[in-house]
């Protein structure tokens, strides 16, 4: 197997590591619900896209409580 002839440096290994770097996610605020959503996307709140409703979204059911531990 072929085996590198000298140790790569601290300098160049970050350089080759320079765009691995993780962007946080752009957001913008939904017209009609003021939440923040991705760009070009439905709304995953309201559902709405330029100012129409193109989904229905759903009422999200609540979770019932799990059974008390006195009993």
């Amino acid at each position: 197997m072929p085996v590198p002839k000298r140790k790569t440096s601290a300098a160049r290994r970050d350089r080759r590591r320079s765009h691995d770097a993780v962007t946080p996610p752009n957001l913008v605020a939904c017209p009609t619900c003021h939440q923040m959503r991705p760009p070009h996307q439905v709304c995953p709140y309201c559902g709405s896209y330029d100012g129409r409703e193109v989904v229905t979204i759903k009422e999200k059911k609540e979770k019932k409580s799990p059974v008390p531990l006195g009993l």
